[in-house]
């Protein structure tokens, strides 16, 4: 049975861990704000503040921190002066909340959204994957998506894999020069997973973050369940870091509800040890 870790605590509700330039980064997508973890103390830097959620993060060709801003449906960019400024404007692709992104090695973001109210108990109801460029132009990148959330890109750059919370799939889509997605297939079936955050490792398998089932789990293409990981608290999104990638960051919560996150900030990341390193993006 693999050790579980508290790696950082108090917070309200983390999302979106990325390991980058030799650090854990994390959004706190209640609280508006994205830390930087240092690795050797695991103390919580803010690197960005926003007036409202956050929750994808990502860099630029420059190197510059994007930052998606959930209900007012934008990308952000951390300019030199620290300053949050507009990026793009996702209100024509995104129906409802943006959530979760990937960015790839072109600089091209792939941003996700909820699609209809989830919170509010509307029934669920197909959206799309916007594509930025690095430009800032907005285009559809894929439809017919329930709550694509988590996504990732596979080390050759070739395929964009995404969680389809509200169809317990995850779905992928070949990715061509243009950025432009085709060729959809159900990369794995997940019953009762609602797949939320994801991460690749070297043996193509994802690790995968299950609110429905407070456990992480890592899947083969094809559905096969390689290893199931109970947790602490309900999980919401992964990442694999660490000097040799074989650290498994998960963020965990009590709740994923604004509200309850206000009075119990019962948010944290968990660090598991893993047998295989983590590849591709983010």
């Amino acid at each position: 049975m693999r050790q579980i870790d508290i790696y950082a605590d108090g917070f309200r509700f983390l999302e979106a861990p990325r390991w980058h330039d030799g650090a854990l980064w994390c959004s706190d997508m209640h609280a508006g704000r994205v830390y930087r973890f240092d690795p050797g103390t695991a103390n919580a830097e803010v690197v960005a503040q926003h007036s409202g959620h956050v929750s994808g993060i990502g860099w630029d060709l420059q190197g510059r921190l994007l930052v998606v801003s959930m209900v007012d449906r934008r990308l952000l960019r951390l300019d030199v002066d620290g300053t949050l400024r507009e990026f793009a404007d996702l209100s024509s692709v995104s129906t409802f909340h943006a959530n979760d992104m990937v960015v790839d090695a072109n600089g091209r973001a792939y941003v996700g959204n909820f699609g209809f109210d989830f919170l509010g108990g509307e029934q669920p109801r197909p959206t799309v994957v916007g594509s930025v460029e690095p430009d800032g132009r907005v285009t559809v990148a894929a439809e017919e998506l329930l709550f694509p959330n988590g996504s990732a890109i596979t080390p050759d750059g070739r395929t964009f894999i995404v969680a389809e919370s509200m169809a317990d799939r995850l779905t992928a889509f070949v990715i061509a020069t243009d950025g432009s997605l085709s060729d959809r297939r159900v990369w794995a079936d997940t019953p009762g997973v609602r797949p939320d955050g994801i991460c690749l490792d070297a043996e193509g398998c994802i690790w995968v973050a299950s609110p429905a089932r407070n456990e992480v789990i890592r899947v083969a293409e094809g559905g096969e369940v390689r290893e199931q990981i109970p947790m602490p608290r309900r999980t919401f999104a992964v990442a694999l870091g660490g000097a040799d990638r074989r650290t498994l960051f998960v963020c965990i919560a009590r709740s994923s509800s604004p509200t309850d996150t206000e009075s119990d900030p019962g948010s944290a990341l968990a660090t598991i040890r893993v047998d295989v390193a983590g590849v591709g993006l983010p």
